[in-house]
Formats: C-alpha cells, structure tokens, sequence
C-alpha cells in the first residue's frame, strides 16, 4: 500500500474506526458491510430517523417517572463504521447502534442524554446505574445474562481475518490458531472466547496460541497488518468493512453467532418498552431501512427479544 494512501486508511479507522466492539453478524453471501453506500471513503447519510413517530402502545409500557422526565442517559463505545464511530469532524456520531438507539428513542418520545464511554466499562457502570442503558455491539452471553438484561435488535456473531499472505483458508476450530498471536479488543466476547478455549491447543499437544488485546480499535487493525498478529478476531460486519478499508487483508469466516441488543441493569423496567419499540420498527419499515443503510441486512431478526439464552 502506498504511504499516502495508507495514512488515509489509517486515518478513516481512527476517527471513523472500525467496528470492533462486542460481536458480529453477517449473511456470509450477502455484500460487505459497507459496501455501496458506504464504499471505501464513503459513509452513507440517509437519514433514517427523523421519520420515526412515537409509538403510543410502546410509550405506555414505560415508567411513569421516565415518562414524566422525558430523557434517559445512554452510554455508547464507539469504534466504527457499521456500529458506532466519530465523524470526520471528530464531534458527530453516527452509525447503526446510533440510528437504533434514537430511532427507538423516538419511537418512546424520549431524548437520549448520551456519553461515549470505553466499551468494557459500560456494563459496570450500568449496574451502579450512572447510565440507563448502553450500546456497544454488545452481544447476549448467559455469562452477561446473570448481571445484565438486554433488547435484542440485531443478530450477530464472531469471525476472523488475516493477511493475504496468511496460510488460514477458515477457522472452524480454535486449535487451528495454535502457535499464532491472535488480535482483539479488550472487554469483548471474543477475548472471553479465546482465553477460555486456550487449553485445546495444550491438551492436543500443540503450542498455545498467544492473545493480544486492544482498547484502541485501530490498534487491532495495525498489529495485523504490521505482523504483530497473525489473525484477528471480532464482529462480522466490522471485519467485513475493514478489509475494503486496508489492502491486503482478507476476511475468513463467521465463527459463532450471538445476539446483539441495548444493555442495562439487571431487572431494569425499561425492557418492555425498548422491545415494543424494536418491534414497531421492524413493523413501520424503519428497521429495515437501518439496515440497509450499513450494509447489514444479513444481521435481521424477526422479532425482539429481552435477554434470550445466548446461542449455542
């Protein structure tokens, strides 16, 4: 890659990242995320909020207190395009956990207070409740189930990408990265996934792989194409997009799918209401809209659902 041109790449990752937040998605034959509307160096601006109306049925399931006040603080990680990233600007957000979040904030008739926050302090500050809910990519665990409860919006799921040099065809089982340094963010389920699954490389007599974790989103990204990391592993969508941002990458494959849904305090009364707004939007077209405006169609779900068993 010429310099100038990856100094731009680099550039587009940082401030308008990447999406390497919680866990990914992905129709495997659908397009990249980001692919048309937001072609390399293009982020798509429809806008596809402002259309939203309140929801009366959906509104009535909210507390009378959070009624009354009107406004409900929210907590979002940002990293990049399809989830949540910085503008050029370096001030305005946008992305899909963005539009999902406002356009259900709307749907409700509330304003959102919102903070950007490090993806792996949100859950912790939701259950000493400085927020009232949280959106990061977040993916539905039983492990996070038993502190957390969530609204499911999209479906999602954990994947790989290499370099082009890389002998990796697909990854279907974990003792296939032995011996390698594998990259990720730091907090997330695929940090979870590899650091609980470390022992099959012993206990097949293999060296283990060796997990390297970053709070930087860029930093993932660079460690791969700088050879600090063999392979990376995080959300589909987010991996889909970063290999049309940066030559010389390539994506592997969905290893595991999740859940993805607004987080919050455990027992949280907020729950139904969020769900009826979910569903009210997938019912007025906003929902698909959403979708495809990042390129996601792939990560659709039927209906919302509050804190669902994590798929196995």
């Amino acid at each position: 890659m010429p310099r100038t041109r990856q100094t731009a790449a680099f550039t587009l990752i940082t401030v308008a990242a990447l999406a390497l937040s919680a866990c990914g998605s992905g129709d495997p034959t659908a397009s990249p995320a980001g692919a048309g509307s937001s072609a390399k160096g293009r982020i798509p601006t429809t806008d596809v909020v402002s259309s939203v109306k309140k929801n009366e049925d959906a509104a009535k399931l909210l507390p009378g207190k959070v009624r009354a006040a009107g406004t409900l603080s929210i907590a979002t990680a940002t990293g990049a395009p399809p989830g949540a990233f910085y503008l050029e600007d370096g001030k305005t957000l946008a992305g899909a956990d963005i539009d999902f979040a406002d356009a259900a904030a709307k749907a409700l008739g509330l304003k959102l207070k919102r903070e950007v926050a490090s993806f792996e302090a949100i859950l912790p500050a939701l259950g000493s409740g400085k927020y009232d809910l949280g959106t990061g990519n977040f993916g539905v665990t039983d492990e996070r189930r038993r502190t957390i409860d969530f609204v499911t919006y999209i479906n999602d799921g954990q994947g790989f990408a290499v370099r082009d040099d890389s002998d990796l065809k697909k990854v279907t089982d974990l003792t296939q990265l032995c011996g390698l340094t594998v990259g990720t963010g730091a907090g997330t389920t695929f940090e979870a996934t590899l650091e609980e699954n470390k022992h099959l490389c012993a206990d097949a007599g293999k060296k283990p792989y060796e997990v390297k974790t970053y709070s930087d989103p860029s930093a993932v990204w660079i460690s791969l194409q700088q050879g600090r990391s063999d392979v990376v592993m995080n959300t589909i969508n987010g991996l889909r997009y970063g290999v049309t941002q940066l030559d010389g990458l390539r994506f592997l494959n969905e290893f595991k799918r999740l859940d993805v849904g607004f987080a919050f305090k455990k027992g949280t009364p907020l729950a139904p209401a969020f769900q009826a707004a979910v569903n009210g939007l997938e019912a007025d077209g906003t929902y698909d809209r959403i979708l495809k405006k990042w390129g996601t169609t792939g990560s659709a779900i039927r209906t919302s659902r509050i804190s669902p068993p994590e798929i196995r």
